[in-house]
């Protein structure tokens, strides 16, 4: 079915607010992972709901942050770290952020220069079908020929230094038996250009959400080694941030909001909107990359690298099914954990209160039927089941978050020396 097609099958508005819909002016940066917020614009799930999405496609993640502190946006696509790392008063312009939706799971994957792959596989004879950790440990290894070569070490990109792909990329080299701090440079590098800068040898490797990695393989420069349900399946992603003032003086927007995100997240899950996803995802507005490696971001087919190698990933994406638009506080809990594991803040309890405090299911519990609900507690035992497990086998109990954050063999040094402070 055609994209106008679909949108002619949508029904009337349910309800539009007194006095006429709601314009938000929302801040977004072009990634797969803003289909939720884009498809509510696009499809008519805010208008239903007497909303006006305002969608502005912004360059950084610092900038999406700022416009949001200094009241340009009213809503932002954000990192799940960035409300968190802003109630903890952390980076260069915290201000308050709370965020009552996620945006769902998945999305992100590490990819390595081609070069630097086929050397992985000379040290080690790493298989074309090597596990994620395998790839990591063989990293591992070139990473000890290099240094006994004399040579520089290899340079990563990541997008922001409070994010879900620092955060990602930190566990699956510490997982491998490698320092990220020590034993690689970590650099800033914004999703859309992280493909050019390795083409150019400006870096050699990233960790980015879709369809960035894919863009790369497909180009013949890079090798994806390892995907985000690699690492932890449910690791919280995106996020629509707000500014806690704002949501506290807008609640039945707030709620509103909600339910159009909810109803965007429903539609976007199910495969047979995909294609249409797909179409105006691709869009010059919005993400401006080929229709059909979205296409195959959506269905978890994966072109590994451009000699053919491909990987297909069950639910590569989830927008909405189990529960993946809940802001749970535990997760908000695991971000700070690694926030102490590499040194960005120290463990306090308050730093505790003030992490799960960015996470609201209060407002998304107000906003949906208790039928929508998960039944287990907001803060619960992270990575105890089979199909949620952490790659190096931890489980993160948030009532131990302190001996969880220091029991890593490899961590910042910055962080064993600090140890226990007040945030």
């Amino acid at each position: 079915m055609a994209m106008a097609d679909i949108r002619g099958t949508l029904p009337a508005p349910a309800r539009i607010a007194a006095g006429g819909p709601t314009t938000l002016r929302a801040g977004f940066i072009p990634l797969v992972d803003a289909s939720i917020l884009i498809a509510a614009a696009e499809f008519g799930f805010a208008q239903r709901e007497g909303l006006t999405l305002d969608l502005v496609r912004d360059v950084s993640w610092a900038n999406v942050r700022d416009r949001l502190a200094f009241r340009q946006f009213d809503i932002a696509h954000m990192l799940s770290p960035m409300p968190v790392a802003s109630m903890l008063g952390l980076g260069s312009n915290p201000s308050p952020t709370i965020t009552p939706f996620s945006l769902g799971r998945g999305g992100n994957a590490i990819t390595l220069s081609a070069r630097l792959f086929a050397r992985m596989q000379e040290a080690t004879g790493l298989s074309e079908t090597a596990s994620a950790l395998d790839n990591a440990r063989a990293l591992a290894t070139l990473l000890g020929v290099m240094r006994e070569a004399g040579e520089l070490p290899p340079t990563f990109g990541m997008t922001y230094p409070f994010s879900s792909h620092n955060y990602e990329f930190r566990y699956w080299l510490a997982a491998g038996g490698i320092d990220p701090d020590r034993d690689v440079k970590m650099v800033v590098v914004p999703p859309p250009l992280t493909s050019d800068a390795l083409a150019a040898g400006a870096i050699d490797g990233f960790c980015v959400g879709a369809p960035w990695n894919m863009v790369a393989s497909e180009r013949g420069v890079g090798r994806i080694v390892a995907a985000k349900q690699d690492i932890w399946p449910s690791a919280p992603e995106k996020v629509i941030g707000l500014r806690p003032d704002w949501a506290q003086s807008h609640p039945d927007t707030v709620s509103r909001l909600i339910v159009a995100l909810d109803a965007a997240a429903r539609w976007c899950d199910r495969p047979e909107n995909h294609d249409a996803l797909a179409e105006i995802l691709a869009d010059s507005r919005y993400i401006n990359a080929p229709v059909h490696i979205i296409r195959h971001v959506l269905s978890g087919e994966f072109s590994l690298d451009a000699r053919g190698n491909r990987r297909v990933i069950d639910k590569y994406f989830v927008f909405h099914e189990g529960h993946a638009n809940y802001p749970r506080p535990s997760k908000a809990l695991w971000i700070y954990s690694q926030m102490i594991r590499w040194g960005q803040a120290g463990f306090s309890d308050a730093g505790a209160r003030a992490a799960a405090s960015a996470y609201r299911p209060d407002l998304y519990r107000a906003a949906l039927p208790s039928s929508a609900m998960p039944q287990d507690e907001d803060v619960r035992i992270e990575g105890l089941s089979e199909t949620d497990r952490f790659m190096d086998g931890f489980v993160f109990d948030p009532a131990h978050l302190k001996a969880y954050a220091e029991a890593f063999p490899v961590r910042s040094r910055l962080a064993q020396d600090r140890g226990v402070e007040d945030v």
